[in-house]
């Protein structure tokens, strides 16, 4: 009779340990895992909300660009009274200026992100209506094509300041004094036969 009171002793024990470890973690792991949970939920949308922000509005005004051109240029580029058409090298551009905030937009898309943020590329474009004060006066509309950025930006130039001498001939003297009236003729120079480039020879061997 001893050996299976023990027995029954053993098991109730045992029982009734697991039974009190098993309630234990229940209560411990229940405040961890919400509190837990709760910091991810409120940790983890917040970036995404924010992300989820900022990206449409540039896609929105990249894709509406086009039509806000079209709407302030009725008949296009050619219907326009002050126009003006620059060339560098073998870029061209075609200018148009209206009244505006200093807006420079180029083949539909914002000056600073075509001409990839180049300081010297962006001062090309703003001399000539900071040489007459015209810096927040007038919205630049251009169609350039040809050659690269440089040549493009120096192309726009031009034809900015030959588009301002339309706006009135009193301009004529200030830009002329600032050289932004004379077309640079400079082109890069073909290739002879017989060289490696337009000047540059072989190494000379006398034997």
């Amino acid at each position: 009779m001893a050996a299976p009171i023990l027995a029954l002793t053993s098991s109730l024990s045992s029982l009734s340990f697991s039974s009190h470890v098993a309630q234990n973690p229940s209560v411990v792991s229940f405040p961890k895992s919400r509190s837990v949970s709760c910091g991810t939920l409120t940790r983890t949308p917040r970036p995404i909300i924010a992300s989820a922000s900022v990206a449409p509005p540039e896609a929105l005004q990249s894709a509406d660009l086009k039509k806000y051109v079209k709407s302030r240029l009725p008949g296009g580029f050619a219907a326009q009274t002050i126009i003006g058409t620059g060339r560098r090298k073998c870029a061209i551009a075609r200018v148009v200026l209206q009244e505006g905030t200093g807006k420079i937009i180029i083949n539909y898309r914002d000056a600073k992100e075509y001409l990839q943020g180049n300081p010297l590329w962006l001062q090309y474009l703003k001399v000539p209506l900071g040489t007459l004060g015209y810096e927040s006066s007038y919205d630049v509309f251009v169609k350039a094509h040809g050659g690269g950025l440089s040549g493009q930006a120096q192309a726009i130039s031009l034809g900015i300041a030959r588009a301002l001498l339309k706006v009135s001939e009193d301009h004529r003297a200030p830009l002329r004094k600032e050289g932004l009236l004379t077309r640079d003729s400079r082109v890069v120079e073909r290739k002879k036969a017989g060289l490696k480039k337009a000047r540059k020879a072989p190494q000379f061997s006398k034997r």
